[in-house]
């Protein structure tokens, strides 16, 4: 682990380290910029080569595609599970909170980095309600059956399907429903699940925070951000504006700004990011006392979770 630790950092080897796991320096990958001459498709594939101009992971690439270019700057990607990523510019954050420090990319040889927070389970919470328990006859009628109710009716859920990410990282943690009467209807349950996407959020705000780092506003992405009502509960919950774009897969856009800015059509991602379009903009819309009691709730939900 070492090791991959110190090709990530792009360091020096060491002669010695390096004999220690009988590594040659020449079985290295080299690093390079994440834009540029990376090389070409296989002339197989699509009849003749392709040039490759533009590599990122999977987040990464939808920080840029979300125009994330600055220090401070945030997104979240509500997909399977959910990332927040801020942009920390070109020195490595140091979490105390239980966060990530990662590389957002590379450019011209300098290096940018990014503070993460991971959430294990988003859009697979609502598959779960849709293919396994039968709650949903399509995922996005959880949005209706939000709307059909004032509130949650007290239920809580805690989708620790597959444990807890961030902060927590509990791998042994088990999902919960709380607050279940005879009052309780599948609706209560549906916005149940889509209020814990603005709890785990709030969660990883707080951690962010912790450390130095405040959101004033949050960009988010990704299939489950179709859903107007759980983006208007992000701002609620958050008290920050919540930006949307008009193209929710800012993966892809993030790779072709990446690819656009090695082939040469701009000159930086900044240049890049007028493919970006359509924000639109959710402010919060409820009253400190809703928001407290809200998290209240969920803090005891969660607690009950973590202390099992």
């Amino acid at each position: 682990s070492r090791t991959m630790l110190m090709a990530l950092d792009g360091q020096d080897w060491d002669d010695e380290l390096l004999a220690l796991f009988d590594i040659p320096k020449t079985a290295l990958p080299e690093i390079v910029d994440c834009a540029g001459d990376l090389g070409s498709t296989a002339a197989a594939i699509f009849g003749s080569p392709i040039p490759i101009c533009g590599s990122a992971g999977d987040q990464q690439a939808a920080t840029i595609g979300q125009g994330c270019l600055e220090v401070g700057q945030t997104k979240a990607t509500f997909g399977t599970g959910a990332f927040i990523l801020t942009n920390s510019g070109d020195t490595p954050p140091r979490s105390e909170n239980r966060l990530l420090s990662t590389v957002l990319y590379q450019h011209d040889g300098k290096r940018t980095y990014a503070l993460e927070g991971s959430v294990f389970v988003a859009g697979s919470l609502m598959q779960w309600l849709r293919d396994d328990l039968g709650l949903l006859k399509f995922a996005g009628e959880s949005e209706e059956l939000a709307r059909s109710v004032d509130d949650s009716g007290g239920v809580y859920l805690v989708p620790a399907l597959s444990g807890i990410g961030a902060p927590y990282w509990r791998a042994d943690a088990t999902a919960t429903i709380s607050g279940l009467s005879f009052s309780s209807k599948k609706a209560h349950i549906a916005r149940a699940a889509l209020e814990s996407m603005a709890y785990q959020c709030h969660d990883l705000k707080t951690a962010f925070s912790a450390d130095g780092v405040d959101w004033n506003r949050l960009r988010i992405d990704g299939g489950m951000v179709a859903n107007d009502w759980m983006v208007q509960d992000l701002a609620d919950i958050l008290n920050i504006s919540v930006e949307r774009p008009g193209f929710f897969e800012t993966t892809a856009l993030g790779a072709a700004m990446l690819a656009a800015v090695g082939c040469g059509i701009y000159r930086s991602l900044e240049e890049a990011s007028v493919m970006i379009s359509g924000l639109d903009v959710h402010r919060p819309d409820i009253d400190r006392y809703t928001r407290a009691q809200r998290l209240a709730g969920w803090k005891e939900a969660i607690a009950t979770v973590l202390n099992n």
